[in-house]
């Protein structure tokens, strides 16, 4: 169950940073607003202590995991919101990223 709740909490993480990079990006580059943008910092706060959520305690490990995943969402998210169409290398990236995400935190350790 620990994984579950690890790559949920990755997921809510996720959902946190690049929602929140999207309001300030629609608030400042779309000019939307002061409105989008503040709702944009508040959902980064939020992200940030999300990721203190996880059960690793290593700051370093948890970042470093996380990155895989921002990409990968970063490309969905672009697709949802934006009508972004990745191509066969942007998927192979985000792939490679999300292995690279399974070997920092799933991986054996003793």
């Amino acid at each position: 169950m620990t994984v579950l709740r690890s790559i949920a909490l990755f997921a809510l993480a996720a959902f946190a940073e690049i929602g929140g990079a999207w309001l300030v990006w629609q608030g400042v580059r779309e000019h939307r607003g002061l409105a989008w943008a503040g709702a944009g910092v508040v959902a980064l706060g939020l992200y940030g202590f999300v990721a203190t959520l996880q059960a690793d305690a290593h700051f370093g490990r948890i970042l470093a995991a996380y990155g895989g995943v921002f990409v990968a969402g970063s490309l969905a998210w672009g697709m949802v919101a934006d009508g972004f169409r990745p191509d066969r290398w942007d998927i192979t990236g985000a792939l490679v990223c999300l292995i690279g995400v399974a070997v920092i935190m799933y991986a054996p350790r003793g």
